[in-house]
């Protein structure tokens, strides 16, 4: 029978080859930032288990390191990992803080993967604080791969999850200035990037 999580786990792999800049963190006082070109991963450089971020998240691996000693789980840590800037106002790329679209509202996305290629996002997500611990509940309760905007809000809402609102003033700021003009000029962002990805 035809798996899409398993399909998909094809397509998402193929696509983590893609360079990019990161934080990795291998040990406890250890975390260096690394781009791609100097990454030459072998058995004598890199310490195991070790959480991979990508800008500059060293918190959120941080986090992810703490949940992995001694003996944690890889999937437990990157929901920790990745929880750390959706819940910090002052990063405006994601969560708590995220910039809002062009009517005012914060819509997030998340999409986490397990050892096995089993997967679970949504997309579209409003009023939920932490959408990766939501993408986790789509892969672990349910049989679809990803849930979108209001469909996504009430799952959450049914497993607990409280609505909230996130947008905070400097954001809200932000945007009412945009209003003034409404101008759509296609500009990297002002943090040269979107969101976080975590490993």
């Amino acid at each position: 029978m035809f798996n899409r999580r398993k399909f998909i786990r094809g397509s998402i792999l193929s696509g983590l080859a893609a360079p990019f800049a990161f934080w990795g963190c291998s040990t406890e006082s250890e975390a260096t930032e690394t781009t791609s070109s100097e990454v030459g991963i072998t058995d004598q450089n890199v310490g195991f288990p070790m959480a991979i971020a990508t800008w500059n998240n060293h918190k959120a691996c941080q986090a992810a390191w703490d949940v992995l000693q001694p003996n944690g789980n890889a999937l437990d840590a990157v929901e920790a990992g990745v929880k750390v800037p959706e819940a910090d106002p002052a990063d405006q790329s994601v969560g708590y803080g995220g910039r809002p679209d062009r009517e005012g509202k914060v819509t997030l996305d998340a999409c986490i993967m397990d050892k096995t290629g089993d997967c679970g996002s949504v997309v579209f997500l409003e009023d939920i604080k932490h959408p990766i611990s939501v993408a986790r509940k789509v892969m672990e309760e349910t049989p679809h791969v990803i849930l979108a905007g209001a469909g996504a809000r009430q799952f959450a809402i049914e497993q607990g999850f409280k609505p909230e609102n996130l947008l905070i003033e400097a954001s809200k700021k932000e945007w009412e200035d945009w209003l003034e003009d409404s101008s759509y000029q296609p500009v990297i962002n002002i943090e040269n990037h979107d969101t976080i990805g975590m490993v």
